[in-house]
């Protein structure tokens, strides 16, 4: 049975695809659940993620989100955002996921360092 996800993308509609048919290669996350070492309400949370989809075919989805506190302290300039490109087979991912991870910090007020963990979470390329 298809596992249907719409995604979010930068300037232009969202896509819908299968699950199945688009498995995660690479993903990063990092948020903020904890202050003076006491976990915060989930209306204080926020969250940022970048994820990696390829399909058989060698298209990729490269996208991004931030959930920000919905009251409360600010939590690292966060405000809610999702974004996202499709990229043809062949595309430079690791550029990919720099310039949509560049939104979500820009944006959604994440740290860098979730771009390098999605970059570093990429399948390694092998060389002979």
């Amino acid at each position: 049975m298809p596992k249907p996800r719409t995604i979010s993308l930068t300037d232009r509609a969202p896509v819908r695809i299968d699950e199945d048919l688009w498995p995660v290669v690479a993903t990063a996350s990092d948020g903020v659940r904890m202050r003076n070492g006491t976990p915060l309400p989930d209306y204080e949370q926020a969250e940022w993620s970048l994820h990696v989809r390829q399909h058989a075919d060698g298209r990729v989805l490269v996208y991004g989100g931030a959930r920000a506190p919905s009251r409360g302290w600010p939590t690292h300039g966060a405000s809610d955002w999702r974004g996202g490109e499709l990229l043809a087979a062949g595309a430079d991912l690791a550029a990919a996921i720099g310039r949509v991870g560049a939104d979500l910090v820009r944006l959604g007020g994440a740290p860098e360092s979730v771009i390098r963990e999605c970059i570093a979470d990429l399948p390694a390329e092998v060389l002979e």
